[in-house]
């Protein structure tokens, strides 16, 4: 996923330094559920989580975090302290003992939202998608609609899950609305920052953000937008101590309370692992060798939806694109261009995207995602965020394209 003409996932590219740090962490081959066997890297994660935090834009950086394998974690981790909050029993007395809760995302949220209320026992059909607007933003006029029809049903509103930066259309929801409606009716408020958590880091556009510090969590994947290398992914919480609440079983083989120093710095009692990787050093590393950088990241960078065959220009962006691209063979439409940039196609259409896909996967000369989206078809979902991908790549991938497809 290095190469410049692997537009298939959010996260590509490869950082040096990010590399470097990774090398140097599987090297200690050491662990993060104690201070005593990973003193430097535990304290990384502190001043690094709390910086994280007063970015966010909680006071003094307060709170508490940690970095888990992914945002699917990150974001079941808030479910699960969300319902801990409200019902702390259930963590002794199983969901046996609480009422039936139900949680709120959009429809165009990433599937870890249900995959979690799986995990957790509470259900797939217990999470309510709430409706979407054209751009892909959650509605909240419909989100407080479904939280009154869930009350009056007997239902426990606990938990709403917010999107900053969706996987398809990369929306932002309306995170100011939304925590109203959560202030309103007394429930956790997550944002799953996962792909686009990391604008909080431009002065520019982490406008799109406005709202994020009234959420009660948020998930925030630097290995995404930022190029951290896989894997780093940080759940960051408001409210302090409740992480360890929620999860702590008091090992007395590996958490002694009557260790000679600060027993808050022995943070796998607060994990759901036991064992957990060391993923900060790859972001503390990158932070402290492009300090600057990233403290003006996205500053200069206009997302552009346009390119041109014959500039030399860098493609350097820092900030993901997504384009929804579908190809039209010359039978399917009445005198088209080969080529439009548009989001919906006739049913005859569906074929075409997984067809020049397996094809580009045959030849190994560029990669792109497709996929279906409500009542729209197979589409091109092209993500641009390597820093090293260039105008002529974008060319190029809209000429394998229109070459691959030119017999269908």
């Amino acid at each position: 996923s290095a190469h410049p003409r692997y537009f298939n996932q959010l996260s590509t590219g490869l950082d040096m330094v990010g590399l470097a740090a990774d090398w140097l962490t599987s090297t200690a081959n050491t662990n993060m559920f104690t201070y005593e066997v990973a003193p430097v890297f535990v304290l990384l994660e502190y001043v690094t989580l709390k910086k994280m935090r007063e970015i966010i834009g909680w006071p003094e950086g307060r709170g508490d975090g940690i970095f888990s394998p992914g945002g699917a974690i990150s974001n079941m981790y808030a479910m699960l302290l969300a319902r801990f909050k409200m019902f702390p029993e259930v963590k002794e007395k199983g969901m046996s003992s609480v009422p039936r809760l139900v949680a709120f995302t959009s429809e165009h949220s990433h599937f870890s939202i249900k995959k979690g209320a799986a995990a957790l026992g509470i259900g797939t059909e217990s999470v309510i998608c709430i409706k979407a607007d054209e751009c892909g933003k959650m509605i909240p006029a419909d989100l407080e609609r479904r939280i009154l029809e869930a009350k009056q049903k007997g239902f426990v509103p606990f938990f709403v899950s917010a999107t900053a930066g969706t996987t398809v259309y990369g929306a932002f929801d309306p995170l100011i609305a939304i925590s109203d409606i959560c202030k309103k009716y007394n429930i956790w408020m997550h944002v799953d920052g996962a792909w686009g958590g990391s604008l909080l880091m431009s002065r520019r556009h982490r406008w799109k953000l406005d709202g994020v510090e009234r959420a009660n969590s948020v998930t925030w994947n630097p290995h995404k937008m930022m190029s951290v290398p896989l894997q780093c992914s940080a759940l960051l919480v408001r409210e302090e101590g409740l992480m360890q609440n929620c999860n702590q079983m008091h090992a007395c083989y590996l958490f002694q309370q009557d260790k000679q120093y600060d027993l808050s710095y022995d943070t796998g009692d607060k994990a759901l692992q036991c064992g957990r990787h060391v993923d900060i050093f790859k972001l503390w590393l990158m932070w402290r060798a492009k300090v600057e950088a990233l403290q003006g990241f996205l500053h200069n960078k206009n997302a552009t939806r346009t390119w041109s065959k014959n500039t030399k220009t860098k493609f350097s962006l820092e900030i993901k694109l997504v384009f929804i691209m579908n190809y039209h063979p010359h039978e399917l439409l009445p005198n088209p261009p080969l080529m439009r940039i548009i989001c919906t196609l006739t049913a005859a259409c569906c074929q075409v995207a997984p067809v020049i896909k397996a094809r580009m996967m045959e030849y190994g000369t560029t990669m792109v995602s497709y996929q279906p989206q409500g009542d729209k078809v197979n589409f091109f979902r092209m993500v641009i965020s390597n820093p090293a991908a260039t105008f002529e790549d974008i060319d190029f991938l809209i000429e394998e394209i229109e070459r691959l497809g030119h017999d269908l």
